[in-house]
């Protein structure tokens, strides 16, 4: 909101075969439970502070439907997210090296520790690798809408060939970064705490005929169960479809940003939006 004080940053990632202006002009239109005092209960309203940045995904061919379509990654299926996973994996890839750009140039303007990371469906499926690819955490949260842990199947072999957090870590941050960019083998870096230490929010309604609520429930007990992410906030409703229920699903998002935002005090590095 201009001549508001930019406090935090909020990099939200579209769902496949959309737009992030579609994805951001609905989004802004859920209403929470609370109001400002002018009586608007939008998330812009009620965030302020807020610098809202919604990226775009590249348009590229769909093999399974032989068509070209925005999508943070090519995939075969959403009933089986995991099938034929090898398709995925090059535009995940990009996508990602796409993601921690944009973390980057906002690091400019707030700190890692007031930048939140997250999405709906496929985009944040592509905010977990990147998360993992980055490997430095430090993130104010991550927020995911109805998604999955991208490359769930090689993930959890990883998990079960190693038993060093360290060794897990660095491994599963392979699957999702080039091994080699612009000629140079990149340095893999995983600091455990700190990623373990990131809070996230998991939001999935059990009527969603898109992605199946279990491939949420696959995010929270891989990332909680069985790499020790010590902060996963878990809502399950019983409506709402392949998008955030309202308004429980809304205020639970707003008490999320608020819990982690009232801990934060202004810094020096906030500025004007």
């Amino acid at each position: 909101m201009a001549g508001c004080v930019h406090t935090h940053t909020i990099i939200l990632l579209h769902g496949r075969d959309s737009q992030a202006c579609e994805f951001a002009s609905e989004f802004f239109e859920c209403e929470a439970t609370d109001a400002t005092p002018a009586g608007d209960r939008t998330l812009t309203a009620l965030f302020p502070t807020i610098r809202w940045v919604f990226p775009q995904a590249r348009t590229i061919r769909s093999e399974r439907f032989d068509a070209d379509m925005p999508q943070w990654f090519d995939m075969w299926s959403l009933e089986d997210v995991q099938e034929r996973s090898e398709l995925q994996v090059p535009g995940l890839r990009s996508s990602v090296d796409l993601i921690i750009d944009i973390i980057k140039d906002e690091e400019l303007l707030v700190p890692r520790g007031k930048i939140f990371l997250g999405g709906i469906s496929q985009g944040f499926a592509t905010s977990l690798a990147a998360l993992f690819a980055d490997g430095r955490g430090g993130f104010a949260g991550l927020c995911g809408l109805c998604s999955w842990l991208p490359l769930a199947n090689e993930a959890a072999s990883i998990i079960h060939q190693h038993s060093d957090p360290v060794e897990q870590f660095t491994s599963i941050q392979r699957l999702y970064v080039d091994g080699v960019k612009n000629g140079k083998e990149l340095v893999v870096l995983a600091l455990v705490p700190e990623l373990r230490s990131i809070p996230i929010l998991l939001e999935h309604s059990r009527d969603d005929s898109v992605i199946s609520v279990q491939n949420s429930m696959g995010i929270r007990d891989t990332l909680a169960g069985k790499l020790s992410f010590r902060s996963i906030e878990w809502h399950e409703y019983d409506d709402g479809g392949h998008w955030i229920n309202e308004p429980r699903g809304v205020d639970d998002f707003v008490s999320f940003l608020r819990r982690i935002m009232s801990t934060q005090k202004l810094g020096e590095d906030d500025r004007r939006i």
